[in-house]
């Protein structure tokens, strides 16, 4: 079985990632069989600081079939995020002073216990994203380029 869960494509596309965390979510027992079964999609992904506490929005698990609907959850409840509080205070600090965010890198396995990178990432504009598939379409051309050389 793979570490892996579930990763966020778009968010190194779109964000330009300045520092990544690991940190535990809060999750209920159904919620946790969901993502043993691989039913969690985390790319609209994203956390805020409220009272203090780290919380994770956008985050879908969907509903575990075998379970009665007394011990049901809900898809996109938001989810508690488990990190140290100097950690809180200063994520909150960066992202309300540079005009930063907190986007949901990867969802994975981590000594039996569920684990999510959370990267705080910059927004990139669009001139960024073309110049960023530019640089990656130029490497490959290189590489090419070197492969039929090394060939003859």
């Amino acid at each position: 079985m793979s570490s892996d869960i579930s990763t966020n494509k778009k968010a190194r596309r779109d964000y330009e990632i300045l520092d990544t965390y690991e940190c535990g979510m809060e999750l209920k027992g159904t919620e946790v069989k969901s993502i043993r079964a691989g039913k969690v999609n985390i790319a609209d992904s994203f956390a805020r600081v409220e009272n203090g506490q780290m919380l994770l929005y956008g985050c879908d698990i969907q509903p575990w079939e075998t379970a009665g609907e007394f011990f049901q959850h809900q898809a996109r409840r938001p989810r508690r995020l488990l990190l140290h509080k100097r950690e809180i205070f200063k994520l909150e600090q960066q992202t309300s002073q540079k005009g930063c965010s907190l986007v949901a890198l990867k969802l994975y396995w981590k000594n039996g216990k569920v684990k999510l990178a959370l990267g705080l990432g910059k927004g990139k504009t669009h001139r960024d994203q073309r110049y960023d598939l530019k640089a990656r379409v130029e490497m490959r051309e290189a590489q090419r380029e070197v492969a039929r050389i090394n060939r003859r």
